[in-house]
């Protein structure tokens, strides 16, 4: 295989590969920045060195009261909706249970926040599975269709890496030494 033949399917490749390298590079750099700066990222760092005040040997009592308290709460709020999941946060100031309701038909609906010490309701947000800018990033917004051209996308991307790796290879001069035999 000559070096024309390697630069040619480089640059077809190359061309729309920009594209979706441009479009993975954006939605990856928002997706990490909103991941570094969220409230999450947040609480992690808050309380990453603090020790949890309910342990394995706890009495049942440490996280179920708070269970309790949170489930009846939610009760309220939202009657017989269905429970997707519950996550407990004990470390902190502020400990919580975030109960995640489904819809009676299926799918997420909405994530309650409660107080794990008083069971009063802190906020009420949407709940998606993952959020918008994740799917965004991977393709699944698009759909099953969107997730298989993702795949795609990245395998072109791969061979980009690789066609322009052994374009490199057969341009680089032999008769260089040292960190010349890379950097030429």
């Amino acid at each position: 295989m000559t070096l024309l033949f390697w630069r040619k399917w480089h640059r077809w490749i190359g061309f729309p590969a920009a594209i979706f390298l441009l479009f993975a590079s954006c939605t990856g750099a928002i997706l990490a920045f909103t991941e570094f700066f969220g409230a999450e990222e947040a609480l992690r760092e808050a309380t990453r060195d603090l020790v949890s005040p309910v342990s394995v040997n706890s009495p049942a009592s440490g996280w179920a009261d708070p269970l309790a308290r949170a489930m009846k709460t939610v009760s309220q709020a939202a009657d017989g909706a269905p429970i997707d999941k519950i996550t407990m946060q004990f470390k902190g100031d502020h400990p919580t249970v975030t109960i995640f309701t489904g819809k009676p038909t299926g799918g997420e609906d909405r994530q309650f926040v409660v107080d794990a010490r008083t069971g009063s309701l802190l906020r009420t947000e949407a709940y998606a599975d993952k959020p918008f800018l994740n799917r965004l990033h991977s393709g699944e917004a698009f759909g099953d269709g969107g997730l298989v051209f993702a795949m795609l996308w990245a395998l072109t991307l791969f061979v980009l890496t690789i066609t322009g790796l052994i374009i490199y290879l057969k341009l680089r001069p032999r008769t260089t030494t040292g960190i010349q035999k890379v950097f030429w």
